[in-house]
């Protein structure tokens, strides 16, 4: 059996505004493994990304358990979290957040700056296929080429996790089957834990498990024999 990554028990989360009280996630019990890339899928608001965040240390649960290996997040303090997420996590969103001012190459340094075993900026921006744009700033970029120097600055201080919400979901099909290969590649190489969010149901069949979300809880998962490269990937 491959190592069990993520672990939650009945994870619930409740954003109460006052007038209103949102159930996002309504009793999640699942596991995620090393090495694997997983796919989750559901409507807008079946719970992915809170979920994803609360894996991530972004968020706090309201009620149940998460382990990431044998660390229970869920009994961390806010200064623990942060210490977790630097050390262990990678995150890519839709939007780059690129610092338009740096070039590729220093935003990559951002993190590489304060990483425990970073590995060289150069080196990060290859494995994305921009090792030739090295000293181009965003303004000069594709929003694929941006989003992959996201990666690259993501994956440049080593994580054992990289959590993607909606990584493709603002380029079009080209420029998104290219950071699909740039995850692809990662997960293959380094053998980076990987969960993607998508609403691009096709985007499920190059991932090894694909997780199917719909009112705040899993409603099934499936584990695919085969994986399709990204290449055959449609929009």
């Amino acid at each position: 059996m491959p190592e069990i990554v993520f672990r939650t028990q009945g994870v619930t989360k409740v954003y109460d505004t006052g007038e209103l009280k949102v159930h996002a996630l309504a009793g999640i019990d699942l596991e995620l493994f090393a090495g694997e890339l997983s796919v989750l899928l559901g409507p807008s608001g079946s719970g992915k990304s809170t979920l994803l965040n609360i894996l991530g240390g972004l968020d706090h649960a309201t009620e149940g358990r998460v382990w990431f290996r044998d660390l229970e997040l869920t009994a961390l303090g806010d200064r623990g979290l942060t210490r977790y997420r630097r050390d262990h996590v990678g995150f890519v969103f839709q939007f780059y957040n690129l610092v338009p001012s740096l070039s590729a190459r220093e935003n990559v340094q951002l993190v590489t700056d304060i990483a425990r075993d970073p590995m060289a900026a150069e080196e990060a921006l290859e494995m994305v296929g921009l090792g030739h744009r090295l000293d181009h700033f965003p303004a000069e970029m594709s929003g694929g080429e941006q989003q992959r120097v996201a990666i690259a600055r993501a994956i440049a201080k080593r994580p054992e996790v990289l959590l993607c919400d909606e990584p493709t979901g603002a380029l079009d099909s080209k420029t998104g089957v290219q950071v699909l290969e740039a995850l692809k590649a990662i997960n293959d190489t380094l053998g980076t834990t990987t969960a993607v969010i998508t609403h691009n149901a096709m985007i499920r069949k190059m991932a090894h498990r694909v997780i199917y979300f719909q009112d705040g809880r899993v409603a099934r998962v499936e584990v695919n024999e085969a994986q399709i490269a990204p290449s055959e990937i449609s929009w």
